[in-house]
């Protein structure tokens, strides 16, 4: 966030409009196969294109851009007209493609900063690592932008420091689905945040040691007051090379101060470090204290899970028969990608 609450306005939506003008505008190299349902890319020439971006502009819906080990710079925009696209790390390790930038929200906007900003419905991503490298600690720095429906993320690397994974389906009770699988995310301040109904599952998630008493929160949820369903982890573990007890599980945020953003995260079957707080596991922001949102926890292991604090509300068994990955993403369309 730009002051820790500057989210996306009505100015950053602004700014995706305008990346999106400026990177539509990307040629196609000379004899590239617009229509090809399979793409090579490789830095060194040895592809069908040398950079991603190339890649996505020439694909259709259900193209397979396969990428070559190497690392990648700038920002690769994945536009709506874009559908059913997959992008797939060649080798299956996701530390050897690498898409990477520095640019931090505060020079270039919410969306300017992201390394990928998709925003197209039905992407699958796989096998690669999406970071923001930014060193300066005073802005948001996005790794990932999601702003499409029934997004895959699989074996991905998602890392930065504030706001590393953004989850947006623009303002009011529109939301898009989004399914991140046995993959890693890393960052320290509202590093997973958002909108919309995002199931991060059998997922390493590191909160970063910023040295401090305060090293920081790991979800910035402001789902509409209207859907049911925001930010669930599920199945995952919690890690951090932090002081005991400095990481809170998240806070608070009503999205440009609006008072129906009534963020909802749940913390399910996963292990938690000891660097998650005991007392002070949500905190308030903006001014809005963290009662207002739908904070809560169930069958969580591990030194970070509650030992009975009062503000760590537990959620029954009953009631998390209905908040299932599958429950999350399901929408109208029965979508369920959970594996």
């Amino acid at each position: 966030m730009t002051s820790v609450a500057g989210h996306p306005s009505a100015r950053a939506c602004a700014a995706v409009t305008a990346v999106v003008a400026a990177i539509a505008a990307v040629t196609v190299p000379a004899g590239g196969a617009r229509a090809a349902a399979t793409i090579t890319v490789a830095a060194d020439g040895s592809g069908t294109y040398r950079t991603i971006q190339e890649a996505v502009t020439a694909a259709t819906s259900g193209t397979v851009i396969t990428i070559k080990a190497g690392t990648y710079q700038g920002q690769v925009l994945i536009p709506p007209g874009k559908p059913g696209i997959t992008l797939q790390g060649a080798t299956g390790t996701s530390s050897d493609v690498v898409v990477t930038g520095d640019k931090p929200a505060s020079a270039a906007g919410t969306a300017g900063s992201a390394v990928v900003l998709n925003q197209a419905a039905g992407t699958t991503v796989k096998g690669l690592t999406i970071q923001n490298t930014y060193a300066g600690h005073d802005s948001q720095a996005l790794a990932l932008y999601a702003a499409g429906d029934r997004q895959v993320y699989r074996n991905v690397q998602l890392k930065g420091y504030q706001d590393t994974f953004l989850s947006w389906g623009g303002t009011g009770s529109s939301q898009v689905r989004q399914y991140v699988y046995k993959s890693y995310i890393e960052g320290a301040v509202d590093f997973i945040y958002g909108n919309g109904a995002l199931v991060v599952d059998s997922t390493t998630i590191r909160s970063l040691d910023r040295g401090s008493s305060n090293n920081g929160y790991i979800t910035a949820a402001a789902t509409n007051a209207g859907n049911t369903y925001g930010i669930l982890i599920t199945r995952s573990t919690l890690v951090s090379s932090a002081a005991a007890e400095t990481v809170a599980l998240g806070r608070c945020w009503h999205a440009g101060g609006a008072a129906d953003a009534i963020g909802q995260v749940l913390v399910r079957d996963s292990t938690l470090g000891g660097h998650i707080r005991q007392a002070g596991a949500w905190q308030d922001m903006g001014g809005f204290s963290w009662k207002t949102c739908r904070f809560t926890e169930y069958g969580n292991t591990g030194p970070g899970a509650t030992r009975g604090t009062g503000d760590r509300p537990q959620m029954s068994a009953a009631t998390a028969d209905g908040y299932t990955a599958q429950k999350y993403l399901a929408g109208s369309d029965g979508w369920n990608p959970v594996q």
